[in-house]
This record gives C-alpha cells, sequence and structure tokens, in this order.
C-alpha cells in the first residue's frame, strides 16, 4: 500500500502485482478503536502484512491485527534506524538480505512510448539531450535555481537540455519558461522515468525523481547538501557530488564533473536505446 501515484508506479514495474491506495477509508479508520467490519474486509485475505506506516501508534497497531485476521503483522519503522544506505536498512528490518544489491524499474512499452511522444513535441531525439531535475521534497536540499540556469546555459553549448517540474515547483516552470529552456511539468512517474531513460544523462538534487531516474537506468549526477549521501545516494549509474552549503558548490564545478562523464555516457546511452 501506497500513495496513489506510487501505486500506479509499481504495479508492473517493480516487481508489484496489486497495489492499494494507503489513503482507502479502512486505513484510516485503524486509527479508531472499535473500527466495525471495514478494515477486516479490507485485509483478511492476506497472509503476511508489513506495515511502515503507524508502527509507533499502538491503536493502529492493535486495529491491524485484529482486522488482519489470520496474517502475521509486523511492524516496522518508517526510518529504520539500521546503519549504512536505507535501502539495505529497509531489508534489513525485515529480515531479508540485501544482496544482489540494486535497484531497478521495469519500463513498460506504454511508459516509452509517451516519452517518445513528448519528445518528439520539443524536437528532442533519444539519447542526445541532458535532463535536468531542479527540485526535491524539500528546498533545504535543493542547488540555486540559478545555479541550475547558469549549468544549462553552458551544457546547451553542446547538447540540447529539458527540465521536468514537479508539482511543487511552478514557480521555476514560470521562469523557465520565460528564459525559454524546454520543460515539462504534470507527468506520470512512469512518464518521467521513461524519459530519463531516453535522457544521455540527467542531473539533479537528492529528491524522489533523482532515485527514478537512476532505477530506470539512466547515468546521472546527483547533489547532495544537508543529507548523507551514504544513507540517501541513488542507485545506479550515479555520481555524487556531496557540499555543505550548498550554495558553495559553483556551476563551473558540476558542470566539469559532468563533462568527465558525458562523453562515455552519450555513447553508452544511444547504444542502449538502439536495442530497445
Amino acid at each position: 500500500m501506497a500513495r496513489d501515484e506510487l501505486v500506479r508506479l509499481a504495479i508492473g514495474r517493480l516487481g508489484i502485482d496489486r497495489g492499494e491506495s494507503i489513503d482507502r477509508r479502512e486505513v484510516g479508520r485503524l486509527f479508531v478503536e472499535g473500527a466495525g467490519s471495514d478494515p477486516i474486509r479490507l485485509f483478511s485475505d492476506y497472509r503476511r502484512i508489513y506495515s511502515f506506516f503507524g508502527a509507533e501508534n499502538p491503536t493502529f497497531r492493535k486495529m491491524l491485527i485484529a482486522a488482519a485476521v489470520d496474517a502475521k503483522v509486523s511492524f516496522h519503522p518508517f526510518r529504520p534506524v539500521n546503519a549504512g544506505h536505507v535501502a539495505i536498512a529497509y531489508l534489513e528490518s525485515i529480515g531479508e538480505p540485501a544482496t544482489p544489491f540494486e535497484s531497478h524499474l521495469r519500463l513498460l512499452d506504454a511508459d516509452l512510448d509517451a516519452a517518445t511522444d513528448r519528445l518528439a513535441r520539443l524536437g528532442l531525439h533519444p539519447g542526445d539531450f541532458v535532463l535536468i531535475f531542479p527540485g526535491s521534497g524539500s528546498p533545504a536540499k535543493n542547488w540555486r535555481f540559478e545555479n541550475f540556469v547558469a549549468l544549462a546555459n553552458r551544457l546547451s553549448r553542446k547538447l540540447p537540455v529539458l527540465f521536468i517540474a514537479g508539482p511543487a515547483e511552478a514557480e521555476f516552470e514560470r521562469r523557465l519558461r520565460t528564459i525559454g529552456f524546454p520543460v515539462l511539468s504534470e507527468l506520470e512517474l512512469p512518464t518521467v522515468a521513461a524519459i530519463a531513460a531516453r535522457a544521455c544523462l540527467f542531473v539533479g538534487n537528492d529528491s524522489g525523481v533523482s532515485h527514478l531516474a537512476a532505477a530506470a537506468g539512466a547515468p546521472g549526477l546527483v547533489i547532495f547538501g544537508p543529507t548523507d549521501p551514504a544513507r540517501w545516494r541513488p542507485l545506479g549509474d550515479v555520481q555524487v557530488i556531496s557540499r555543505m552549503p550548498l550554495d558553495a558548490l559553483e556551476p563551473d564545478e558540476v558542470a566539469a564533473a559532468i563533462e568527465s562523464l558525458s562523453g562515455a555516457v552519450r555513447l553508452i546511452g544511444k547504444r542502449e536505446i538502439a536495442k530497445r
């Protein structure tokens, strides 16, 4: 169970056959004593439940166990305390081995078709553009917008640059359109992943979309500030630049790191895309 957009992403792409929204009424009722039969109807058919949600709430724990009827239920902290990368910590918390340690998103034909259509409308070609994610879930983790623009100006001398803006980045989108850079927004997560897989490489903050792009197989450079990349770095063909304060990281330094990658990445990207 997860948020709607994550359920839609997971089914068929992450080894998940079925998903349910965690915002369903039956889940909310688990926080209330005597919630009635609704949760039982939802949870009674499962044999095993791992809950990273509501683990610290005694009412939720009690009600979920009762609603699950015959299932074994275990509760796990949303932020695991185990040291090391958080993905390993999650696996360890449920007693699963952490090897092989990788992340892979299986893109569907419909995802790739949607990406190809979006790129064609902008005159962009697979394997021949750089993708930039200028936002994240926290302003404290964002490299300054002006730095991304300066970076894009430098990179665009050699390759087209495309920005993708999330729901919280409407101001970024407006300013990018004013400057003249192509920008896409209001995309479903599978389409974002497929566009990233078509890019020569991506650049982003410590963000969910950077993890998504890496899981889709895109090579990239991810900028870290207040968070620890040893704990939170995306898995995949990703280089990390970490700096605090973030304002101390200059566009020229990021551009140099990208240029050290882009020659090999560009050839590899085109070769892989030709196979698909």
